[in-house]
């Protein structure tokens, strides 16, 4: 099965190459670069001016955003940009930078239309996301592909790296040291099912409540997150300052020749940048606009602009942040393969004794933050395939995969979540690229209303 799941992932990936970087080009000219130039609007919408209390939908444009980047800003950022050097080589970083720019430009457009066709479940409350945004925009002929994203996002979207990557450094840290639950094969598993099962339970106190919940522990716990793991890797950066410059050497020079790793295999070095990145801010694979599509505003414009600022937050600051810590400290070529393991020897290797333990602080914020987030991605596709009556169930099963993932090989976890998440790109950007004239239509009014206020 792990054989067959590579294989597959390889050759999706291979395809969805062009499909992402295409759809986010293709967005970028269609739109001529025009949102780019408004997002100090998209940062006055996301800090409460222009709100509409009476709008349509059930959080804030902050509250959307925070949501959105409790799914994003976690293990991708983190364990992600880890596999992704360590696998691509330090140039595929900048092909996840190439990707977040384009990503910021699809964001735009799979949110302004997660608003602009809303639909109603059978309980008539407002939902947006691309199985949305399919039915209402593009008719009822286009339902199989609705139907199609609904069943990849209820298994893309599964917290299996999240669940995973936090067990293997509590297991690394904690339980090995103290002597718990080590020895016989049986013994770790127990252990590792012992912490999935009270990281399932923080999980459900919280994603019980739905999106209003989900965004009210979003509001508060991203930023602080996003404050903390900054702060600790800019720590570690001022104390390498002289081999910062050099590093953005390395990480530009390999990006266009590939020597670093993969036998000098350039097309392994973008691949792996863009499928990292893809995991990472999920620009184009739909979970972006279920999010943004619950946001409270009449004007879909505003959303796109929110969303636009995901890609930059997540890619253009965070994985940076991770990969330049990497390689400044030389940790990835230490030949450690394991995600969050090497990141964890970096800041050992810059911080002795502190950096694992502000790594291990950030890393739980950051792993149950996407926990909570992936949940409602999850009951979102379930209910709309099978009705509101699916949604304690469908929170039972995302639930217990939190508990199965913390028992299984990450190899085996990036794979499936890669075909997955490939997967929901296609039905995602497809749609958005049929539907683009109309959010340009939208665009060229609502600037226009700017640029006369």
């Amino acid at each position: 099965m792990a054989e067959f799941l590579s294989s597959f992932s390889g050759w999706l990936w291979g395809n969805l190459l062009f499909i992402l970087l295409g759809g986010g080009g293709f967005f970028a000219l269609f739109s001529r670069f025009s949102p780019f130039r408004y997002l100090g609007h998209g940062l006055e919408l996301l800090f409460g001016r222009h709100s509409e209390k009476q709008a349509p939908g059930e959080v804030s444009h902050f509250r959307a955003l925070c949501s959105a980047l409790s799914g994003t800003v976690g293990m991708g950022n983190v364990a992600g940009v880890a596999v992704a050097i360590t696998q691509g080589g330090p140039g595929a970083l900048f092909w996840m930078w190439v990707c977040a720019l384009l990503g910021m430009a699809t964001k735009f457009y799979t949110c302004s239309l997660a608003v602009m066709y809303r639909g109603k479940d059978e309980n008539g409350v407002v939902q947006g996301g691309p199985m949305y945004f399919i039915r209402e925009g593009l008719g009822e002929k286009w339902r199989p592909l609705a139907v199609f994203f609904a069943a990849c996002g209820m298994f893309g979207c599964l917290p299996l790296l999240q669940s995973n990557q936090l067990t293997q450094i509590v297991r690394s840290m904690f339980f090995e040291p103290q002597g718990w639950f080590v020895g016989a094969e049986e013994t770790v598993q127990t252990g590792n099912a012992l912490f999935g099962l009270l990281l399932a339970v923080l999980v459900g106190m919280v994603v019980v409540g739905g999106i209003k919940r989900i965004g009210s522990v979003a509001a508060r716990l991203v930023p602080l997150m996003i404050v903390l793991y900054t702060g600790a890797s800019l720590w570690i950066l001022l104390l390498y300052a002289d081999r910062i410059l050099p590093a953005f050497a390395v990480i530009l020079s390999d990006a266009f020749t590939g020597q670093a790793v993969a036998g000098g295999a350039l097309g392994m070095v973008i691949v792996t940048g863009v499928r990292r990145a893809a995991f990472s801010n999920e620009a184009g694979m739909g979970t972006e606009a279920m999010a943004h599509g619950a946001a409270r505003t009449k004007e879909p414009i505003r959303e796109g602009l929110v969303a636009m600022w995901g890609p930059v937050i997540d890619t253009l600051l965070m994985c940076t942040l991770t990969g330049l810590v990497l390689l400044v400290t030389d940790s990835w070529q230490s030949g450690e393969k394991d995600g969050v393991l090497l990141t964890t020897s970096a800041f050992e290797s810059a911080l002795p004794g502190t950096g694992p333990y502000l790594l291990l602080i950030a890393v739980l914020f950051l792993s149950f933050s996407s926990m909570i987030g992936f949940s409602y991605y999850v009951v979102k596709c379930g209910c709309f395939l099978f009705g509101q009556k699916a949604r304690l169930p469908m929170l039972g099963f995302y639930l217990l995969t939190i508990i199965i993932s913390s028992m299984v090989k990450m190899g085996d976890v990036i794979n499936f979540l890669d075909i997955a998440f490939g997967l929901m790109a296609i039905p995602t950007i497809l749609s958005s690229i049929l539907l683009a004239p109309r959010v340009n239509q939208a665009a060229k009014k609502y600037f226009a209303g700017l640029k006369n206020a």
